[in-house]
């Protein structure tokens, strides 16, 4: 596939996609990246911003396999990754897959459920991959985690840990709709007299896999790469963190930008597509120091000033002449 299809599609699945999700296109191509990335998405957000909307609509408009998980503090990790059950016809032990064989999960308010079976999640993001009872089961891929979670309700729920959150490729929000859009949204309801949105699929299974292999044709210059390290080590060296983003926030780096420069119809990395997703890669990756807490500073506040500060490569180190 050339890029050119890839980012020909990519505007039709996102086009598609905002028929249900309305007004929020640059959340919604966020979402598209981590797809394209083959990595996982986290929304975190207030309630009725349209998070669960917005993963089922991915799954419909890119006709894949899908598969929700209400995780609650009474959740087991057999109910995610299945169990062996007895078979009294057979006279043995019989694999029944959970949800999580699947191509795109979503796991709503991943935080509601204790840590062992938050866990029961971590091998098959990273390994694609389920161990149980020392079988391992592989994951078909695609294989995508969309998860959720409520960032003002607190009261039984289990915070994600460090481990976890950094298997995320990257951290959005959809954030509240303005005005207008907001209107849009009643219309639109009137007009089709459901609550349903019915979406139409854009691409298939293979065609999305055939775009997640096209990326990785997209050229990172020499320069480009150091330049996401230096901002994934400045990160570290910040006053404002107490541990910053790992080797992998640099992988999420690289592999954002490729995705943003393939939307933008573009087989290079410019600076510019590592700033625009250096928010979303990192800031959930840092662990930020006590006392900031009570002055409201966030991981995307240290990631912003990092940007200002780590230098830009210019034109010539990246393989392009200055001016016309």
């Amino acid at each position: 596939m050339e890029l050119a299809q890839v980012r020909e599609l990519a505007k039709d699945v996102v086009d598609e996609v905002e028929r249900a999700v309305v007004g929020k296109r640059d959340s919604l191509e966020l979402v598209l990246l981590g797809f394209l990335a083959d990595g996982h998405v986290l929304l975190e957000d207030y309630p009725g911003l349209a998070k669960t909307l917005a993963a089922r609509s991915f799954a419909e408009v890119l006709s894949i396999r899908f598969a929700r998980i209400q995780f609650t503090p009474d959740l087991m990790p057999s109910d995610v990754t299945g169990s062996s059950i007895w078979n009294q016809l057979d006279g043995d032990f019989e694999f029944r897959p959970g949800p999580i064989f699947t191509n795109l999960l979503l796991g709503d308010e991943i935080n509601r459920a204790p840590p062992k079976t938050q866990a029961a999640l971590l091998e098959a993001m990273q390994e694609r991959q389920v161990t149980i009872e020392g079988t391992t089961h592989r994951l078909k891929p695609p294989f995508l985690v969309i998860a959720t979670q409520n960032p003002i309700e607190y009261e039984g729920t289990y915070p994600l840990p460090e481990a976890q959150l950094d298997r995320f490729l990257l951290r959005t929000a959809f954030g509240y709709p303005d005005r207008e859009a907001e209107v849009d949204v009643l219309s639109r309801r009137i007009d089709r007299e459901s609550d349903e949105v019915e979406l139409r699929p854009v691409v298939d299974r293979e065609t999305l896999l055939a775009m997640q292999l096209a990326v990785e044709r997209v050229h990172v210059a020499e320069s480009i790469r150091e330049y996401c390290v230096d901002v994934v080590v400045a990160t570290r060296a910040s006053q404002s963190s107490a541990v910053g983003a790992s080797p992998r926030g640099s992988l999420a780096l690289l592999k954002l930008a490729r995705c943003r420069a393939a939307l933008e119809g573009r087989d290079y990395v410019l600076p510019d597509d590592v700033k625009s997703v250096a928010a979303p890669a990192l800031a959930h990756r840092l662990v930020l120091r006590p006392e900031l807490w009570v002055q409201r500073v966030s991981g995307e506040d240290v990631v912003r000033d990092v940007l200002d500060t780590v230098p830009t490569p210019r034109a010539e180190d990246i393989g392009l002449r200055a001016g016309p």
